[in-house]
C-alpha cells in the first residue's frame, strides 16, 4: 500500500483518496476523471493532473478539451489559491473498519504514519512477513522464473554464434524455399555473383539506472508464445533510460537480461524480466548493421575440429530443407543458425546450430555466401550432400515430428554474429502460437445515484498513435463499477447507453462517459480479452512503476471489426530491397497465423520510410488480403512489386518496459 494515501496503486500513478463529499466539477481532471492532484495549467486555459498529462503527452501533442497544439514545457504549476483548495477536500480514512476519521487530504499522509490504527497494523504485518525471507534480498533476479536455464556445456570465451538469436535475420536472398527468403529482394542472373549479404553482431550493453525501479522507456514485441519468436524492440520513447544510453534501437532483438536466456521465453516472461528493478541491467541484444559486400579475409577452420558429412534426400525440388543460415563478421563461410521444427533438417536430426557449411554437393563454399548455398539447395533436385565443420562438444539436436519455432519463412537475407553461443535442445513448445487469445463480450447494467461516479479511468482513442478502442487503465474504489466488479483493469468499452464508443477518440470517449454517468442508470458494453492458456503469472506486482496500459500480447485477441489498418506505401530502386522480414502464414500442423514484421533493415525504404514498425500485422498487400495465405504465397506477390508496394498493416503498441 502506497504510505502517502494508504491504498494500492503503481507507483508512478496518481494517489487514490476517499472523498467524504461530492467535488466540484471545475476541481476535476478531464483526463482520469477525478479531483486534481499537482494540478497542471495549459496556455489555452485548462488544468490536468501533473501524472495524467505527463502520461498523455507522450502519446500526443494537443490539449485533451480543446485540441490545440501543446507541448507539456509550455505547461506551469496552478496557482497557489486552486493547489490550497484541493488540498483542503475532505476525505475518509481508508482503513474504515479501525479508523473513522476525516481530515484535508493535505494531512491524510501526516495521520496515516502518526495516528493512524489501521495502518499502524498494516505495516506491523507487512514487516512480519519481511523478516522470514529478508536473507534473499540480495539474490540475483528470479533466474527460476523460466523454465529455459542456461546450457550449462557453454564455454565463457570466445566469439560464436547465438544460436537462439534472430530467426528472421538470416539466410538467402534468391530462392523460394521456406527459411531461405529475402521477400523483398530483386535480382538479375550477373547480380548474383556481387549480391549483398545483411550483416548482424551480438552486443552486450550495460544500461545504468540512478533510480532503481525506473522504466527503461522501450516497447518490444515478441516472444515464443508469437509468430515472432523472439524479443524485439519496437520504440524507444523520447527522454528514457534508454534513449539517453543511445546503443539501442527499434529492430534490435534482446537475447540476455543479466546473463538470463530470453530467446525462448514468452513475451510475458520477458516483460518481467526487463521490469525487473535494479541499479544496473545487462543486455546482450542482436543489431542488424545493414547490408556489406565485404569479403570474408580469412579461413578460420580449426584442426580440432570434427568434419562430418550429412545427406538430406528431398522429394521434390521445391521441398524446403529447413534450414537458416548465416555468416559472421568474424570468420569467413558460412553457418547454420537454427533448424526449423518439422523441416527434413529438423527431422534427419544430423544436422545441428552453429554448424560452418564447408560444400553443398561437391561445391566449395568455405569462402561462400548463405545466398550461393541456397541457390545450390534450390536448384538440387532430390540428394543435398553437405560437408560440415563443428566443434566438439556441440551436440546434435534431436529429430522433431511437430515443433513451435516460429515460422521464419520469409526471412531478410544473411547475417553474422557474434557472441556467447548458447546451444538448446529443441523441446516441443505446447504453448506455440496456437495459443490464441479470446475475448468475452459483457454488458453491465447499474442502478447509481446521479451524482455517484463511474470511477474509471481510460486510455486509447482513434485519435491515440496507434489508433487504439477505449480501454479501461483503473478501477477506482471509489465509484459505482467498483463497487458492481463486473468491469475489469484491461476491458475495451464498446458502448455506454447505446452510443458506440469504438470510433471515439479520447477526448469524445471521455465526454460521453461522463455525460451518461450523470443519469440514474447505465449500461456498458465492454468486451473482456481472456487466454486459454497463461501459465505465466499476473504482471500486477510488476508493474508497480509503471504507468499501466495492456501488454502487446492483449491486443492480439482483439476480434477483426475493432482493428485499424492503415496503407504504408513503400517506394525503390530496382537492385534494392524493400528492407524487411515476416514470419507467420498458414502452416498445415499450425493453421492460420498473421503475418509480422519481424526485422527492418538500416539504410533501406522501409527503414527509411520510418512508418513500418517491427511488430506490425500484414493485412493486405496491393489491397490482396494476406489471411490464408502460406508463406511461400505472400512472398512471390513482394517479389512482384519492383518499384512500389502499398501494405495494409495493423499496429499494436509493443509493450512497455
Amino acid at each position: 500500500l502506497c504510505c502517502e494515501c494508504g491504498q494500492a496503486h503503481p507507483l508512478l500513478d496518481n494517489h487514490l483518496y476517499n472523498f467524504q463529499d461530492e467535488v466540484d466539477d471545475e476541481l476535476i481532471c478531464h483526463i482520469c476523471l477525478q479531483p486534481l492532484l499537482q494540478p497542471m495549467d495549459t496556455p489555452c486555459g485548462h488544468t490536468y493532473c501533473f501524472k495524467c498529462l505527463e502520461n498523455f503527452m507522450q502519446e500526443y501533442s494537443f490539449c485533451p478539451m480543446d485540441r490545440k497544439k501543446l507541448s507539456f514545457q509550455q505547461c506551469h504549476k496552478s496557482s497557489l489559491l486552486v493547489r490550497n483548495l484541493l488540498d483542503k477536500l475532505i476525505v475518509l480514512c481508508p482503513f474504515k473498519a479501525e479508523c473513522q476519521q476525516t481530515m484535508q487530504r493535505c494531512e491524510l499522509e501526516a495521520h496515516l504514519q502518526n495516528r493512524c490504527p489501521g495502518f499502524k497494523k498494516y505495516k506491523s504485518e507487512l514487516q512480519r512477513k519481511k523478516n522470514p525471507i529478508s536473507k534473499g534480498k540480495e539474490d540475483p533476479p528470479a533466474r527460476g522464473e523460466t523454465n529455459t536455464p542456461r546450457d550449462p556445456e557453454v564455454p565463457s570465451g570466445g566469439s560464436s554464434l547465438v544460436a537462439e538469436s534472430s530467426g528472421a535475420a538470416v539466410v538467402s536472398l534468391g530462392t523460394a524455399e521456406p527459411g531461405l527468403v529475402n521477400p523483398a529482394f530483386e535480382e538479375t542472373e550477373e547480380d548474383l555473383p556481387q549480391r549483398t549479404s545483411l550483416v548482424a553482431e551480438t552486443t552486450t550493453i550495460e544500461i545504468h539506472r540512478e533510480d532503481p525501479e525506473e522504466e527503461l522507456g522501450m516497447r518490444i514485441v515478441g516472444g515464443k508464445d508469437t509468430p515472432l519468436g523472439n524479443i524485439v524492440v519496437q520504440e524507444v520513447l523520447r527522454d528514457s533510460v534508454i534513449a539517453a544510453d543511445g546503443r539501442i534501437a527499434p529492430g534490435d532483438h534482446i537475447l540476455e537480461v543479466n546473463g538470463v536466456n530470453i530467446s525462448s521465453v514468452t513475451h510475458c516472461q520477458a516483460v518481467s524480466f526487463l521490469r525487473h528493478p535494479g541499479p544496473v541491467l545487462h543486455l546482450m541484444v542482436l543489431q542488424e548493421k545493414g547490408f556489406s559486400n565485404k569479403a570474408a579475409q580469412q579461413d578460420s577452420a580449426s584442426t580440432n575440429r570434427e568434419v562430418i558429412h550429412v545427406t538430406l534426400v528431398k522429394r521434390d525440388r521445391s521441398e524446403p530443407l529447413g534450414i537458416k543460415l548465416i555468416r559472421k563478421t568474424e570468420e569467413a563461410g558460412i553457418f547454420i543458425l537454427d533448424l526449423l521444427e518439422g523441416g527434413l533438417a529438423a527431422k534427419n536430426g544430423k544436422l545441428s546450430r552453429n554448424d560452418r557449411v564447408l560444400s553443398i554437393n561437391g561445391q566449395d563454399l568455405r569462402q561462400g555466401t548463405p545466398e550461393a548455398a541456397a541457390q545450390i539447395i534450390q536448384t538440387t533436385e532430390s540428394r543435398v550432400n553437405f560437408v560440415i565443420l563443428r566443434q566438439p562438444g556441440v551436440q546434435l539436436g534431436e529429430p522433431v515430428e511437430d515443433g513451435s519455432t516460429s515460422n521464419s519463412s520469409s526471412s531478410s537475407s544473411s547475417s553474422s554474429n557474434g557472441g556467447s553461443p548458447v546451444h538448446h535442445r529443441r523441446r516441443p513448445d505446447q504453448n506455440h502460437y496456437r495459443r490464441k487469445s479470446n475475448y468475452q463480450k459483457k454488458t453491465v447494467a447499474i442502478k447509481k445515484e446521479p451524482k455517484e461516479s463511474l470511477g474509471i479511468t481510460i486510455g486509447g482513442g482513434r485519435d491515440n498513435k496507434n489508433k487504439l478502442p477505449i480501454y479501461v487503465t483503473s478501477v477506482q474504489p471509489i465509484g459505482c463499477l467498483f463497487r458492481d466488479g463486473r468491469i475489469k483493469r484491461g476491458d475495451v468499452l464498446l458502448s455506454i447507453n447505446g452510443i458506440d464508443l469504438t470510433h471515439l477518440n479520447y477526448y469524445e470517449a471521455v465526454s460521453a462517459l461522463k455525460s451518461n454517468a450523470a443519469s440514474h442508470s447505465v449500461t456498458l458494453k465492454a468486451l473482456e480479452i481472456l487466454s486459454l492458456n497463461s501459465p505465466e503469472p499476473s504482471l500486477d506486482i510488476r508493474e508497480q512503476g509503471f504507468s499501466w496500459s495492456p501488454l502487446w500480447i492483449t491486443w492480439l485477441g482483439l476480434p477483426s471489426y475493432l482493428h485499424f489498418c492503415q496503407d504504408i506505401v513503400l517506394s525503390k530502386g530496382n537492385l534494392e530491397s524493400w528492407g524487411f522480414s515476416i514470419v507467420g502464414g498458414f502452416e498445415e500442423s499450425k493453421g492460420n497465423q498473421p503475418f509480422f514484421i519481424k526485422t527492418i533493415v538500416p539504410g533501406t525504404p522501409a527503414f527509411r520510410d520510418r512508418k513500418l514498425k517491427c511488430g506490425d500485422e500484414i493485412v493486405a498487400v496491393n489491397g490482396v488480403p494476406a489471411i490464408g495465405m502460406s508463406n511461400s504465397e505472400l512472398i512471390p506477390m513482394l517479389k512482384e512489386q519492383r518499384n512500389r508496394v502499398t501494405l495494409t498493416v495493423v499496429s499494436w503498441p509493443g509493450s512497455l518496459v
